[in-house]
């Protein structure tokens, strides 16, 4: 049995192709795997469970019957979809994830995380993330009315996409410090993670001990899927 990782699919209505993709990987190379794990961004935008349009309840439902069939799924949190709570996960027969978090795999631990949280150089980026992900934050977001919640977010993800192209490469990308930092707190030597939509292996030594970075590729052009069985680990690409 293998075990799959995905993430950043940023699911939204107008992006068909992307959709059709993922229901068609949950049918036939999730069906056969003991577990999907969905390292954040999953949808392009959430405003909170309680406004759940009628394209999002289908990819719950999708999930559900993935689920069913026997899959464990686990979903963690982005950047775009920290907002995600419990009445989806139920809906969708999945297991919300903290961000990070250590897996088992193959009787080795693996450190888990959506990525975001590396990118220490984004200074301004990781001052709005502290302030997003306070607890008094976001007891304030979800009570908003909705139309005050769909206006944020348009206004976030305007301004998301207006600062990362202004930004150096560098700067949205992961930290090494803190790669190996975390790493070596958590005491792993494979560290799985998305975000950065830069999909590879690095290869690193922490500790003279060699180590493992795997990056989720994100679903725009292409697909994603990282595929861990008996043989190993191994991403690979797929059309749309």
């Amino acid at each position: 049995m293998s075990v799959l990782f995905i993430s950043d699919l940023h699911l939204e209505a107008e992006r068909p192709d992307i959709t059709r993709a993922f229901l068609h990987f949950l049918s036939t190379r999730a069906r056969t795997a003991e577990a999907l794990y969905i390292l954040g961004d999953f949808f392009e935008a959430w405003i909170g469970d309680d406004g759940m349009d009628e394209f999002q309840h289908s990819i719950a439902r999708a999930l559900r019957e993935l689920s069913d069939s026997g899959t464990r799924i686990f979903l963690m949190h982005g950047n775009r979809d920290f907002l995600i709570g419990q009445a989806f996960c139920r809906e969708a027969g999945c297991k919300l994830l903290r961000d990070p978090s250590l897996i088992d795999l193959g009787g080795e631990q693996v450190l888990l995380m959506h990525g975001d949280s590396l990118c220490t150089l984004d200074v301004a980026y990781m001052k709005l993330r502290r302030w997003l992900r306070n607890p008094l934050t976001l007891f304030i977001l979800r009570h908003l009315p909705l139309a005050a919640r769909h206006k944020l977010a348009r206004k976030l993800r305007k301004e998301s996409r207006a600062q990362t192209r202004m930004k150096a490469s560098e700067i949205v990308d992961v930290t090494p410090a803190e790669v190996e930092r975390i790493m070596r707190d958590k005491g792993v030597r494979i560290l799985i993670h998305g975000h950065t939509h830069r999909p590879a292996v690095h290869e690193l030594e922490i500790d003279g001990r060699p180590a493992r970075r795997i990056v989720l590729g994100d679903w725009d052009s292409q697909g994603w899927a990282l595929e861990a069985d008996e043989q190993g680990m191994q991403q690979a690409p797929f059309p749309l």
